[in-house]
């Protein structure tokens, strides 16, 4: 473990009860994790034109530029049967979801033994191929082979979280995490830019590409191959410039004979020579998972799920809410002002990085985590309001007042995420099952973001029948902000408290 002090002495173990400074950021390594934290958010947005969620897919066929109906009839899984297409779009979105719930623990707890850079350099390599097969797939189950590898090999998001944890403490920590919505937003920007751009670019660049016969056979070969090597390039100054945080490491071989799930190895692990390290943290070794299960991961594991849950059920219904006529309760907007407000909302998290580690020194974390999960109320509550004021008002300003709140309240929201890392940090039994720990997190946070969006979509259809209660959605909404809510209670004030008591 890399550990930051402030006279590069002091153990990160035996920091004072109440820091006076803070340490210094790391930065020849903080600005790597945060290049990490993009190409996950890359090859998904580069894919989002054409390989939408259902709810985008939506939104998509009544702008009449679906790139996925383009895709699906290219490869005619269909057999011309248009009404199918959701159905696939669903396989294909939910494969990598799937195979990333199935495998990012196992990576995670990999990472313990193994150190974390070959499980991100494993990351990256694989989602670079993974984008370039998807682009030169013509069948269906091609497809879903380049999601399903790229799910299972994806653990570079939650590999740049566990390695953030070991270069930081409590001091500073917060302000590192409030830095994660600039890769965010440029990752999220820069992707949505290549894969709307560049798909089909004989057909919509015939001067330049319209003698391409690659290009037309393949017609989303460009955007896939361009995000590929942007990933492959972050492969490269990932290994060139990343540090390993994994203070001691065991050799595969002798993981695999001693058994890796059981623990037991011929050897001891050996200390690296290379990195400052606390002379307690070398005795201690990454724990089996059934170790891992103490009451504090249980419960943060919990609160991290239930916020994934509000979150990506807002998310949801969010787009639809907007999508939907008046008179069966949204707004009736069109494709290119929600898409503009979907925008907004991502440049609203600049917030974080201007307010988060102030907030968190003032406040402490479970304070913002609470406030953030309450804030879910008024945003459901402004749901209804908003389409009463449609009905009674049209889309005027007080409609957009109450768009415009509803967006700046789901900012507070998301700085529950920082929040729930502190605490998945200190809630480790040891500094060596950091991976394995978070990695339990990430498990059930992926879970959760599965099931978030399927339920809230569905309850909101149902919302929508006559013979059903138009309220029905908001009642589920505000169901999971109370299970969100009661989930964080029991952490406690300070997550250093945890740490304290290790």
């Amino acid at each position: 473990m890399i550990a930051q002090q402030n006279d590069e002495e002091t153990p990160l173990l035996q920091r004072p009860e109440q820091p006076t400074a803070k340490a210094p950021l790391p930065w020849d390594q903080i600005w790597i994790l945060l290049l990490l934290e993009m190409p996950e958010l890359i090859s998904s947005r580069t894919l989002a034109p054409f390989i939408p969620e259902v709810r985008i897919l939506c939104l998509l066929v009544i702008s009449n530029h679906n790139w996925i109906v383009k895709l699906i009839r290219d490869i005619g899984v269909t057999h011309g049967d248009e009404s199918q297409v959701g159905h696939y779009a669903g396989i294909l979105e939910s494969s990598y979801y799937a195979a990333h719930t199935l495998t990012i623990f196992h990576w995670s707890q990999l990472s313990d033994h193994i150190g974390r850079k070959p499980v991100i350099l494993t990351a990256l390599l694989a989602i670079s191929i993974s984008m370039f097969s998807f682009g030169l797939s013509k069948a269906f189950f091609a497809l879903v082979v380049s999601r399903v590898v790229c799910g299972a090999f994806d653990a570079s998001d939650s590999m740049a979280k566990s390695n953030l944890m070991d270069i930081t403490d409590a001091t500073n920590m917060p302000k590192a995490y409030s830095y994660i919505p600039i890769p965010w937003m440029i990752a999220g920007t820069v992707g949505a830019l290549i894969g709307g751009s560049l798909s089909r670019p004989a057909d919509r660049f015939p001067n330049i590409f319209g003698r391409s016969e690659l290009l037309k056979t393949y017609p989303y070969l460009l955007p896939c191959s361009i995000s590929g090597f942007l990933i492959w390039t972050m492969w490269l100054v990932t290994y060139i410039c990343l540090k390993e945080s994994v203070s001691t490491k065991t050799p595969l071989w002798e993981l695999i004979k001693g058994g890796f799930f059981g623990q037991s190895y011929s050897k001891p692990r050996q200390p690296l020579s290379n990195v400052i390290v606390d002379p307690g943290e070398v005795k201690s070794k990454p724990l089996p998972p059934r170790a891992l299960l103490t009451s504090k991961v249980l419960s943060v594991t919990a609160s991290y799920a239930t916020t994934g849950l509000l979150q990506m059920s807002l998310n949801s219904v969010l787009p639809v809410f907007y999508a939907t006529p008046i008179e069966l309760g949204g707004l009736s907007l069109d494709p290119p002002r929600i898409g503009a407000l979907l925008a907004a909302s991502s440049v609203i998290q600049i917030f974080q990085l201007l307010f988060y580690t102030r907030l968190n020194d003032c406040f402490g974390a479970r304070a913002i985590h609470i406030t953030g999960l309450s804030s879910g109320i008024p945003i459901v509550i402004l749901f209804p309001v908003a389409n009463a004021l449609a009905r009674a008002y049209g889309i005027g300003m007080a409609v957009w007042l109450c768009v415009v709140v509803q967006l700046i309240l789901r900012t507070s929201l998301i700085m529950c995420f920082p929040c729930i890392t502190l605490f998945v940090r200190t809630a480790a039994p040891n500094r060596a099952s950091i991976g394995a720990t978070n990695g339990i997190s990430q498990v059930a946070v992926a879970v959760a973001r599965i099931v978030g969006p399927a339920c809230a979509t569905s309850v909101f259809s149902y919302s929508l029948q006559k013979e059903h209660d138009a309220w029905s959605i908001y009642y589920f909404l505000t169901a999971v902000v109370f299970l969100a809510v009661g989930t964080a209670l029991p952490l406690p004030y300070d997550p250093s408290v945890w740490e304290d008591s290790q």
